[in-house]
């Protein structure tokens, strides 16, 4: 385990202790509104029986959308309390699944040719290496599998509502491949007061996105900028609703596995 792993467990852990919005278990879903979060645009085939990895995607969110659909669902995610979420959901709706505490760097822990679909929530930024991560996916997925991930928008990586100057947004990280960026968590990410460790991300170009996915095989099916959160460009500048309407923070690509 290297430095990079041993800050994720360390701040994922403080995200559980804080009841962050990730680290809250989806415990209400049914088959309709678990269909609505993970597949609202329809892109996914009917789920009952595909096998399914929820990558670095622990916290009891996708897994239990996933399951209830009929889907036989793995977890994998560095944070051994995010799992025990999982964990939770699973009881809650009595499935079963899958998990396993390990680093989306290394699944040779996993089969080959395992997985229907590979869905990665927002994480892949907390590595220096996206083409690592992209070959172990590679690896475990079937031909004609679904990659499905969720990454920061490289042009505007790092930059949040608090760097409102008055008239605009303000870049001030290089776009350069592999660079570390710090910054605060946003207001809604926890509730204030709590002391938790800033992210460290690493900025991924579009060029090594879209160059590494088909470097090993992947066919891009879709791209997307839209926001999950309500983006409103007449909101109070500084405010995170005005900042996603500038600049949106996130990007989502949906890839299919054909290595020929």
């Amino acid at each position: 385990m290297d430095e990079i792993a041993r800050y994720n467990i360390a701040r994922w852990q403080a995200l559980t202790q804080a009841n962050a919005l990730f680290t809250r278990p989806f415990l209400h879903l049914d088959v309709a509104s678990a269909r609505a979060r993970i597949d609202p645009d329809g892109w996914l085939c009917e789920l009952s029986g595909k096998t399914v990895l929820c990558l670095a995607g622990g916290g009891g969110q996708q897994s239990a959308c996933f399951a209830l659909l009929g889907a036989a669902v793995t977890v994998v995610d560095l944070s051994e309390e995010q799992l025990q979420k999982d964990r939770q959901a699973a009881a809650q709706y009595q499935f079963n699944i899958q998990t396993h505490q390990g680093d989306m760097r290394d699944l040779s822990f996993l089969d080959a040719d395992a997985f229907d679909i590979v869905w990665q929530p927002y994480s892949i930024n907390f590595v220096p290496d996206a083409r690592q991560v992209f070959g172990q996916v590679a690896r475990v997925l079937r031909r004609d599998g679904v990659y499905r991930f969720n990454c920061a928008n490289p042009f505007v990586v790092g930059l949040t509502e608090r760097d409102w100057n008055g008239e605009g947004y303000t870049l001030k990280q290089p776009y350069l491949e592999g660079v570390e960026i710090t910054y605060p968590d946003s207001a809604w990410v926890y509730q204030s007061g709590e002391t938790i460790p800033n992210p460290h991300e690493y900025r991924h170009t579009l060029s090594t996105l879209i160059n590494g996915l088909v470097e090993q095989g992947f066919v891009i099916r879709h791209v997307s900028d839209s926001t999950d959160f309500t983006s409103d460009p007449n909101a109070t500048p500084g405010t995170w609703e005005h900042f996603t309407s500038i600049a949106p923070p996130w990007l989502t690509i949906w890839a299919t596995y054909r290595p020929e």
